[in-house]
């Protein structure tokens, strides 16, 4: 006889939602902290509200004013926010807001640190010291990740807790489609995600990056936007950034050169990314490569991938070639690869899903194990001894992706650190900046975790 009550005893919670639900349930929902209040950190905060078993305990920014513009525009209730402290917040289930992220890392009754300031070396403070507090963190800075991120997911591991991509943003996603690719048996050739890219785009500036978005974005209050920040994802840094991440968290290599940005349509990509061998592009299989949604005379590619993912793989056998057809996966012309896509990402309003795998399953979505490749500052002009860098996409420098062990071997500088540092001599337009090249503080906190990670991570990185 069927008996409902032993039924419900021998049941197994294994996804997400369900393990939520049973957090709600026993009265202790997934605890987070959140740090950076902009865009990505808003999406979260606008589908963490309605989460059942999800309670944002904090949420610390510089500009306390501006989180709680933040928080309303997010569909907040201000009694949602008002406690005045942390424990107040955790007791009541509401939401404290501080200028303090120290504040956040040091409550003992956070499980989860979302980390999301979009500053290198800021993220890689707030990383550490989450670490040191046992604190799992989801790492919405990419570029911490691309600067150190070997070392902190190996810190993270040795705390016992989790480091984690953040789903929802490309990376984490791409990762995702090469753990699916793998799990299935197939050899994964090649993943990535699509952009907007014209060779020229490597040399624009938050000045001129207007010329460039005014044609498909069409931004009415300019004030809105910072052009900075935007213009890392034109001139080519952004790309290299999560591509850099992908790598060295899947195994997957950089190509020597550096992304090549070819244009392809959604049902171009397994001809477009294969390698050139099989009248592809790519040097080689098993690399990263970030498809153009335009040509290279600025015409729109039809069915672009602008803002999505994808993974091209590789049939061994002639029985698998002939299923990719019958179940019309998008194969090249020969058969023997086929893609798979994601024609979109939400970035912040999907990061509950990290948040809770790694608070719930213990496990990452996406984190480094191996330091594979690196972003280096690639000089936008001709450079001036005495001129101060300004970074991530701003008027010097651009991120081009390479191989680790190039780097090291050359002692190229990390685009991480190419930020409010005065270059010591002259550096050609097109140049790969050196450490040689600038002069740094030997006590800066970011350079201290990049040069113990070179230490830790510089022999075997194909790992």
């Amino acid at each position: 006889m069927y008996a409902p009550a032993l039924h419900r005893e021998r049941e197994v919670v294994v996804n997400l939602h369900s393990m939520l639900l049973a957090r709600e349930a026993q009265g202790r929902p997934v605890t987070v902290g959140v740090i950076g209040a902009g865009k990505f950190g808003t999406m979260f905060l606008a589908q963490a509200r309605p989460t059942r078993g999800l309670h944002v305990v904090g949420v610390a920014d510089i500009d306390v004013g501006r989180a709680r513009a933040q928080l309303r525009t997010a569909g907040w209730d201000d009694a949602a926010y008002a406690a005045p402290s942390l424990g107040d917040a955790f007791r009541e289930r509401r939401t404290h807001l501080t200028a303090d992220a120290e504040e956040l890392l040091a409550f003992p009754d956070i499980e989860v640190i979302v980390e999301a300031t979009g500053v290198p070396a800021v993220g890689i403070r707030h990383a550490l010291g989450a670490i040191a507090h046992g604190k799992h963190v989801v790492m919405v800075t990419v570029e911490a990740d691309a600067l150190a991120g070997p070392l902190i997911a190996a810190k993270a591991q040795a705390a016992g807790v989790v480091y984690s991509l953040a789903w929802g943003d490309q990376p984490a996603l791409i990762c995702e489609h090469v753990d699916w690719a793998r799990a299935c048996g197939f050899k994964v050739v090649a993943a990535g995600k699509g952009t907007r890219y014209e060779p020229h785009y490597h040399d624009s500036t938050p000045e001129t990056v207007w010329d460039i978005l005014d044609k498909y974005l069409h931004i009415e209050d300019r004030a809105s936007i910072n052009p900075k920040m935007f213009n890392s994802f034109i001139d080519g840094s952004k790309s290299a950034i999560e591509m850099t991440a992908v790598c060295n968290a899947t195994g997957l290599a950089p190509q020597s050169g550096g992304l090549a940005f070819p244009p392809a349509s959604r049902f171009e990509l397994a001809d477009v990314c294969k390698p050139r061998a099989d009248g592809g592009t790519l040097e080689g299989a098993g690399v990263t490569e970030v498809v153009s949604s335009v040509d290279r005379i600025g015409r729109d590619v039809p069915h672009h991938l602008a803002l999505g993912t994808y993974v091209v793989i590789e049939a061994e056998s002639d029985y698998t070639r002939a299923c990719f057809r019958e179940y019309h996966m998008l194969p090249d012309r020969s058969g023997r690869y086929a893609a798979l896509y994601r024609p979109i990402h939400m970035i912040g309003l999907e990061l509950g899903v990290s948040v809770a795998s790694a608070a719930l399953r213990k496990e990452p979505t996406g984190a480094p194990n191996a330091w594979r490749s690196d972003v280096v500052a690639v000089a936008k002009r001709s450079l001036r001894a005495g001129e101060v860098l300004d970074g991530e996409g701003g008027f010097c420098v651009w991120g081009r992706q390479g191989p680790a062990a190039r780097s090291l071997a050359e002692g190229f500088l990390p685009l991480g650190l190419a930020h409010s540092v005065r270059l010591t001599r002259d550096v050609a337009a097109g140049a790969s900046l050196s450490y040689a090249d600038v002069a740094l503080a030997a006590d800066d906190p970011a350079l201290r975790a990049r040069r113990e990670m070179e230490v830790a991570f510089g022999r075997g990185n194909a790992g």
